[in-house]
């Protein structure tokens, strides 16, 4: 099992014609892999949704991924979760919202995270970074 970050899921669903290459790049990667995701990633996909107009996606498009979601493995994000990625943020020197996905991925065990914000190839205390798009 693979762990998705935001940027994949916003890819996949982005009507914005800059985007054409790497939305097939995504959206082959979500039919084809058993993946996970957090509650975060659920919640970053919402806001950029919202937020950012030049993708095209709207209130249909988050109704959609809540209603693809119901197969897939969502990890919350605890207090317990939070307090492995303050571990995580001290060690790498990263973002805090890219070490609660390290966290999350890792809790569910997945030793892939497809992200395009994080270093390509890095093992992250056995989460390693592809980047689809490189």
């Amino acid at each position: 099992m693979v762990f998705l970050d935001t940027n994949i899921l916003l890819y996949a669903g982005s009507n914005d014609s800059e985007d054409k290459e790497k939305k097939g790049i995504a959206s082959e990667l979500i039919a084809s892999l058993d993946f996970s995701i957090s509650s975060q990633v659920i919640q970053e996909f919402i806001s950029n949704a919202l937020g950012k107009k030049s993708l095209g996606l709207g209130e249909s498009n988050i109704t959609a991924l809540l209603a693809s979601l119901d197969e897939e493995q969502v990890v919350p994000v605890t207090l317990d979760l939070i307090r492995r990625s303050v571990a995580i943020r001290h060690r790498f020197g990263i973002s805090h919202w890219d070490s609660t996905i390290i966290a999350a991925a890792r809790e569910l065990g997945c030793h892939t995270l497809y992200s395009e914000g994080l270093n390509h190839g890095q093992d992250y205390d056995g989460v390693k970074v592809i980047n689809p798009f490189v």
